[in-house]
């Protein structure tokens, strides 16, 4: 078997190597041995070099090929005439007797492929024949065709119109033939006899799938005897025929005593699925038949298994692998996998399973491997994996899992893939894994750390994607830990050094050789750091905001670091003196005198440099804006009596805009309300009090506030007290509202559509109320329509408590104005309040034009359409 499929990978390999090496030359032409006249237009043979090796005539308007059409080509490996243009494609006697040396010769994709009896006559080091879309009929195999391909090993007669097997007895002969690919055709049975001509063979791949062998019921089957009697196959694929469990039953008892190492039934229509009762599902009867096969494999994967009966694979002693994934598995009664005692491998991932109970995994003494990914687990009993002491890999990602005490019953494991669920602590839970993967979780403390990497078997942790972002560690971490690999990328740890937490969780990991930690949002590194990483190789730090790293930071046996898409500004070549790789890509380096002897060192360093160089830029000054450092001339500064005044001076310049900048933000966070009141009465008794901004024009109101009734109570408390003068006498402006100023017993959508053309602008006050509210919506898509029509900024939407992008973006209104124009949103903090009203008084006053695209146009007559239908 070994030795058939590296022939088949090596063939596979020359092919494709050859293909890949005439991809790029020129159509219609030989170039170095390779003849490319595919889609040239031909209708006869080109005349070619005859030292030519592969020749493609496919998609042609080629007819015939006869005795005559090639010329003596000794050196031909592969031959393509596919896909012709015509009707169809004729191969008189002896059209290749030229060409002794063929391989390969592929005929597929021709519409009618007419051969005559001695259309392969001299073909004897004929390897693969492909046959594949040619409208050809069972006589292919029945008549003599193929006498004198003595070294045929692959024969692709798929997607054809052949309804029966009854390959001639020529078949005897060729002893080198074991791939037989026959799916997508119309063959409904196969009887004792028919296959005659195939016994004593060993098929490495024969491909049934994609046939009719449904529409013979039991009883035909039956009746049709052994018809694989005397046959072995490596991989037999039976797949996509519709097969329920009768049929596969009838099926399986026809392969009764047939050796088989791998059979494939995917796609199947086995099982009731979620919420049906009309189709069975598999039971200790299905595979039966199968106790005499010696099966090693069996794939029944893609289906509608909903419930794995007790002993349904009991006479599958000899099973290594069970792929169940993708059915709609969510019952695993008890004794479901007895009599598997040599199964190694279960894959369940893609069902509906939702709990792990003790008895799930009885009757699996030797599984290594389980596969439970993308199911709803989320309740796991404590023992359900105790009984499986040989499990080596353990695999429950995408599940919504939410603790792992089950861990602490596992015996060991080597690796543990728990990623992309809904952890939110490890909880001291004793995980005996070497490799723990909790990726995409909700863990928030870097403390779990500490629990973690005290186990001694933990070699690797993976915490990337997680939350991490404060740290209280419950334990200290020993000094004989195991752990070799550790990432935590893509969290927050930068929150966490920030608040000077957990600064020592490297000191003790000395066995350390790969540490990944970009996406952290990176700030600084704080010093001492990785102080103890003594073993550390591979660290990574890319994509943070990393402006200045100190020198003497990186242990001394780092080899490999990962600094790109950073924002280093004028790093020190001292940091790299024991690097051997470095990625410092993407970079906002700083281009004068200061960075001299770091492009001194970029142009002279054995250290191997990451990526491509002109990745390597300048971002400041503008005129050099995205050269590349390699390319610039440094001959001008002087490094003593420019380089070091020069640092000196931004030293000096940086720490004190640093300072300023830091006093400034930590003043006007806490006192942002207090600042803005002065600044309005400053300006107040300076301007001598708000001024109107003109007249109303031809506007009855100011403005229109549309809202939900339901939120009637706060936009009256936070909006109409503090804008409506009717509330109040200092409030300047006259809003329109539903509750006052609706005209009673008129028609509602003529209210809406007056008060938004009486009004100079719209407020609308998006809530998850508003969106609820059909007459909202309306409100607003009307008030665009005004907005396409005046083209003016007539529409200010306000976004008041916790909506997402993607919940506003669902109404198509809604969607059109966010993609064109920016939302106000209601702030959180109470002594924001003024502020924010101060600045959507301004938008109400502020008249302003926009822009007319031919998009907005599109949307605008959209909007008028539905408007008006509406209305009508």
């Amino acid at each position: 078997m070994n030795i058939r499929w590296i022939r088949i990978y090596h063939l596979v390999y020359i092919f494709g190597e050859s293909l890949s090496l005439y991809m790029d030359i020129p159509q219609c032409q030989v170039n170095n041995r390779y003849g490319i006249f595919r889609g040239c237009n031909l209708t006869g043979i080109p005349l070619v070099q005859t030292d030519i090796g592969i020749l493609d005539l496919g998609s042609n308007y080629i007819l015939e090929i006869n005795a005559s059409s090639f010329p003596f080509l000794e050196k031909l490996f592969k031959l393509q005439i596919d896909s012709q243009k015509n009707e169809k494609l004729t191969i008189r006697n002896h059209s290749f007797r030229n060409l002794p040396g063929l391989i390969e010769l592929d005929l597929s994709y021709n519409r009618m492929l007419i051969l005559d009896s001695e259309a392969f006559a001299g073909l004897s080091y004929l390897q693969n024949l492909l046959l594949y879309y040619n409208n050809l009929t069972g006589s292919i195999l029945e008549n003599d065709y193929f006498k004198d391909l003595k070294s045929l090993e692959y024969l692709d007669l798929s997607s054809n119109a052949i309804s029966y097997l009854k390959p001639n007895p020529l078949f005897y002969y060729l002893h080198n033939f074991h791939l037989l690919t026959l799916k997508y055709n119309h063959i409904s049975r196969i009887c004792e006899g028919d296959l005659h001509s195939f016994e004593r063979k060993m098929f490495t791949v024969m491909d049934l799938s994609n046939n009719r062998l449904h529409e013979s019921g039991p009883d035909v089957w039956k009746s049709c005897g052994k018809p694989f009697r005397n046959i072995q196959f490596d991989t037999l694929l039976l797949g996509s025929n519709g097969l329920n469990v009768d049929s596969l039953q009838s099926i399986t008892s026809a392969l009764n005593g047939t050796k088989i190492m791998h059979l494939k039934l995917a796609h199947h229509i086995m099982g009731a699925s979620f919420g049906f009762h009309n189709l069975k599902d598999p039971d200790n009867t299905t595979f039966t038949a199968l106790v005499n096969s010696d099966l090693q494999i069996l794939d029944i994967s893609d289906g509608s298994i909903f419930s794995l009966n007790p002993y349904t694979f009991a006479n599958l002693s000899q099973l290594l692998l069970l792929n169940l994934a993708e059915n709609k598995i969510n019952r695993i009664n008890m004794y479901a996998f007895h009599g598997l005692n040599s199964l190694l491998h279960l894959n369940l991932s893609n069902n509906l399973l939702g709990e792990l109970y003790e008895y799930t995994f009885d009757g699996l003494p030797n599984v290594i491997h389980i596969y439970l990914q993308q199911n709803h687990i989320g309740a796991i009993r404590d023992a359900a994996f105790k009984q499986l002491t040989k499990l080596e890999l353990l695999d429950l990602q995408d599940n919504a899992i939410k603790q792992i005490r089950f861990c602490e019953q596992i015996n060991y494991v080597q690796v543990m893939y728990i990623g992309r669920n809904r952890l939110k602590a490890v909880g001291q839970t004793y995980v005996n894994t070497t490799y723990f993967d909790a990726t995409q979780n909700n863990l928030e403390n870097l403390g779990e750390l500490y629990w973690l990497s005290n186990i001694p078997q933990i070699k690797g942790i993976i915490l990337n994607q997680n939350r991490l972002s404060y740290c209280y560690p419950f334990f200290n971490i020993s000094k004989t830990n195991s752990l070799i690999y550790l990432d935590l990328s893509e969290n927050m740890i930068q929150l966490i050094w920030e608040k000077g937490q957990c600064l020592d969780v490297f000191h003790h990991l000395s066995r350390l050789k790969v540490l990944i930690l970009y996406g952290n949002h990176f700030a600084f590194i704080p010093d001492g750091i990785f102080n103890g990483l003594s073993s550390l190789k591979n660290l990574n730090l890319s994509h943070n905001s990393l402006t200045y790293i100190s020198n003497g930071i990186f242990p001394l046996s780092l080899e490999k670091l990962d600094l790109s898409n950073n924002q280093l500004l004028s790093p020190s070549p001292e940091l790299f003196t024991s690097i051997q790789s470095l990625d410092i890509t993407k970079n906002n380096f700083i281009c004068d005198c200061t960075l001299v002897s770091f492009i001194m060192w970029l142009n002279e360093t054995n250290t191997t440099l990451l990526g491509s160089p002109n990745d390597i830029y300048c971002m400041f000054p503008t005129n050099f804006l995205y050269q590349p450092l390699h390319k610039l001339n440094v001959d001008g500064c002087d490094e003593d009596l420019v380089l070091l005044p020069l640092r000196f001076s931004l030293f000096v310049f940086t720490t004190l805009i640093i300072a300023i900048s830091v006093t400034s933000t930590i003043v006007y966070n806490h006192f942002r309300g207090t600042c803005f009141g002065l600044f309005r009465r400053i300006t107040t008794s300076v301007l001598g009090g708000p001024k109107s901004e003109g007249s109303l024009e031809m506007h009855q109101y100011d403005a229109y506030l549309c809202y939900s009734k339901k939120d009637f109570q706060w936009v009256q408390n936070s909006f109409l007290e503090n804008l409506d003068s009717h509330y109040c006498e200092r409030n300047r402006f006259h809003l329109c509202f539903e509750e006052r100023d609706f005209v009673p017993g008129e028609d509602h959508i003529m209210n809406i559509r007056q008060a938004i053309w009486n009004s100079r602008k719209t407020i609308c006050i998006v809530s998850k109320h508003f969106l609820k509210d059909g007459w909202c919506i309306e409100a607003f898509n009307c008030a665009q329509s005004r907005y396409f029509t005046e083209l003016k900024d007539v529409l200010i939407m306000v976004v008041v408590g916790t909506l997402s992008s993607f919940q506003l973006k669902r109404y198509e209104p809604i969607r059109a104005f966010v993609q064109r124009s920016q939302y106000m949103k209601w702030p959180e903090d109470s002594q924001d309040v003024d502020w924010f009203l101060g600045r959507l008084s301004y938008k109400i006053l502020k008249e302003q034009n926009v822009k007319k695209q031919a998009k907005v146009t599109k949307i605008a007559s959209t909007l008028e359409l539905r408007a008006v239908a509406t209305v009508s």
